[in-house]
């Protein structure tokens, strides 16, 4: 058996503090007893905060004007046509193509279409076809007979809860068949598995972890049950030479009311469809000065970016400052729905700067900003009742990491130079 391995564990969007509380609790006792000789640490993670832009940074160390994705979505240059950037798009090289000998990739989002690599790479959300999801090829036999899938079908919880929870734990099931021939029969030295069934649980169910009395309360603690010992499972595997490396994403917390950014600036005059009745982002006029991509990256509608911009560079400015003071101020119920605004310069660094938003603005607690064009009213409320957070994500080190120097403000872009090696110990 091979030394110096590295095992990478993703639970996508658990918060640290609910780790901490789980364990605390008795819901995770393994994980518990796995910390001790560790390092548990909370992370912030990337901006904005949602999963594409988070794992991104993650395997490749780097930031959006660096590695390319700023959301789910984006505008190809000068037109108002909406892409959805994959693993084609990203411009930084993933850890597994730098390390040293074959890794094990498994259900890492934002990594689809996969690529001829060293090693097994099965991507994770958003696959669209299988048969591209799956390097090599010829896995693909094996993990159909295991009913693996590439993700929990969450369209399954508007329709019944009940549904949704049973087609969660198939997911689990078949990942878990998955991980278990992968790890016995290929021969590797980076180990990454990761459960996005975590995210899917807190985005429709955080009530249920909050109050005793939901009727999935019980379903919920026990899914993250089944996770640790998932992890005992893993974790008993793995040899005093292995470095364990244990994260989430971003965090998590109660959605308390979701805030529709394009309506607030159409009702404020900056975005402006003409006599077009369909609010649609080729339907913008000359006359908008601001527009939003999901989830709360704003744009100004300059003359050199966009087919109709009217907006002149020595104008934009001026308005980068109006709409700060404007979201600053803004409240719902008297409680302050931005807790945070950025300009691209705060936060973002290298060659894609002209594609990063003007402004990115980040919800205050309980408040959830989405980019819907479409959207008419201000302010609504759907099925989720959980929220991402920036600043409550976790990372647990153990093994040859017990030594590594962490620096005060960790982040997402710290992880790959520690996945690498390239940090302590």
């Amino acid at each position: 058996m091979k030394k110096n391995r590295t095992i990478v564990i993703g639970l996508d969007g658990v918060p640290c503090g609910l780790l901490q509380d789980l364990m605390n609790r008795g819901i995770m006792p393994n994980t518990r007893e796995k910390m001790p000789g560790g390092v548990l640490r909370k992370m912030r993670s990337s901006l904005p905060e949602v999963s594409s832009v988070a794992w991104s940074s993650i395997i490749t160390g780097k930031n959006p004007a660096e590695h390319g994705i700023f959301g789910f979505t984006d505008l190809f240059p000068h037109s108002y046509e909406l892409h959805f950037p994959n693993f084609n798009d990203l411009q930084s090289p993933p850890f597994w193509d730098l390390v040293q000998g074959r890794s094990v990739i498994v259900n890492v989002p934002s990594t689809y279409p996969v690529k001829k690599m060293n090693g097994v790479h099965i991507s994770g959300f958003i696959s669209i076809d299988f048969e591209k999801s799956v390097f090599p090829p010829s896995l693909i036999p094996t993990l159909k007979k295991f009913d693996y899938r590439l993700d929990v079908d969450s369209t399954l919880a508007h329709k019944s809860m009940d549904l949704f929870l049973q087609d969660l734990e198939e997911n689990l099931q078949g990942s878990l068949r998955a991980y278990r021939y992968l790890w016995e029969k290929e021969d590797w030295e980076t180990f990454m598995f990761v459960f996005t069934g975590t995210d899917r649980l807190l985005h429709f169910l955080w009530d249920a972890y909050e109050k005793e009395s939901h009727k999935f309360h019980g379903q919920f603690l026990e899914y993250f049950r089944k996770i640790d010992k998932i992890i005992e499972e893993i974790v008993s595997k793995i040899q005093e030479e292995d470095r364990l490396i244990m994260l989430s994403d971003h965090g998590f917390e109660r959605l308390d009311c979701d805030v529709y950014i394009n309506a607030f600036l159409k009702k404020e005059g900056y975005l402006h469809f003409g006599n077009k009745k369909e609010h649609e982002l080729i339907h913008i006029d000359s006359s908008t000065k601001a527009f939003a991509l999901d989830p709360a990256r704003i744009y100004i509608h300059t003359k050199e970016k966009y087919p109709n911009g009217r907006v002149d560079r020595r104008d934009k400015g001026k308005i980068i400052e109006d709409l700060k003071k404007l979201f600053s101020g803004l409240e719902i119920d008297k409680r302050r729905v931005i807790g945070d605004i950025y300009t691209k310069e705060d936060i973002y660094s290298g060659p894609f700067m002209d594609r990063a938003p003007d402004i990115l603005l980040v919800g205050s607690k309980g408040f959830n900003l989405k980019g819907s064009i479409k959207q008419e009213k201000f302010t609504d409320k759907d099925i989720f009742t959980g929220k991402h957070t920036q600043d409550d994500a976790f990372l647990f080190t153990k093994g040859r990491a017990e030594k590594d120097v962490f620096p005060n403000s960790l982040t997402v872009f710290d992880i790959k130079d520690l996945v690498m090696g390239q940090k302590g110990g």
